[in-house]
């Protein structure tokens, strides 16, 4: 099914790992009456892990805020095989706001890397990649493939388009052979050291950090 958000039933949005002292506790002093609080949240205290200006905000507020501001870039990963890089993927997501991340394959995922940033961050799934391509087509947006292909160009010195979907394939195997033949192009990391490739939840991040410094910041390859 394409375009299908994903949702997760509604419960405390705390980090399971975070220590108890993360956050503040009961609001303090008279409630405030803006309709972004949520009232559990006040009365409780919020101990979730989330920037010091969304204390106290409900998800949906949140959401609201970073659906405002998000950037022009969406990510997508090939899940075939149950990849457990997909949380990381997310979480990097959120950090760096992009539109949407994109599964391609199987539904599920585990969730457990994501450290609850996938309440806040859209993701949507596709069951194969003809439905993916389909949908970036009709979104007139560039895929890029990240992987250390051959023939493929250096990250840190290439131009990223702004109205793009980065493409990230398994561990292991990378990206799969229907996903790089529709690519604009394909983009590598350069490495030093003796290791072949890196997996694809720090390869998310580095190549999201490119796409930021170049159409955030201005620093142009």
């Amino acid at each position: 099914m394409v375009g299908v958000t994903e949702t997760v039933p509604h419960e405390p949005d705390t980090d399971d790992n975070a220590p108890a002292e993360v956050g503040v506790g009961p609001w303090e002093g008279p409630l405030p009456e803006d309709e972004r609080y949520d009232p559990d949240l006040l009365r409780l205290g919020d101990r979730r892990n989330v920037l010091d200006e969304y204390r106290y905000w409900s998800r949906e507020a949140i959401i609201a805020d970073l659906d405002e501001r998000r950037h022009d870039f969406h990510v997508a990963i090939e899940n075939w095989q149950h990849d457990f890089n997909i949380g990381t993927v997310v979480r990097n997501a959120n950090a760096f706001l992009a539109k949407t991340v994109h599964i391609v394959g199987k539904r599920r995922w585990n969730r457990r890397g994501a450290m609850v940033t996938d309440r806040y961050q859209h993701v949507e799934h596709h069951d194969t990649v003809e439905d993916f391509i389909a949908w970036a087509e009709a979104e007139g947006l560039a895929v890029v493939g990240i992987d250390n292909l051959p023939g493929s160009v250096p990250i840190e010195t290439t131009p990223l388009p702004r109205k793009a979907v980065l493409v990230f394939g398994q561990e292991g195997p990378g990206l799969s052979e229907p996903v790089r033949e529709v690519c604009s192009m394909v983009c590598s990391i350069t490495q030093f050291g003796s290791t072949r490739s890196i997996n694809a939840g720090v390869a998310s991040g580095i190549a999201m950090h490119a796409w930021v410094r170049e159409h955030v910041f201005g620093q142009r390859p």
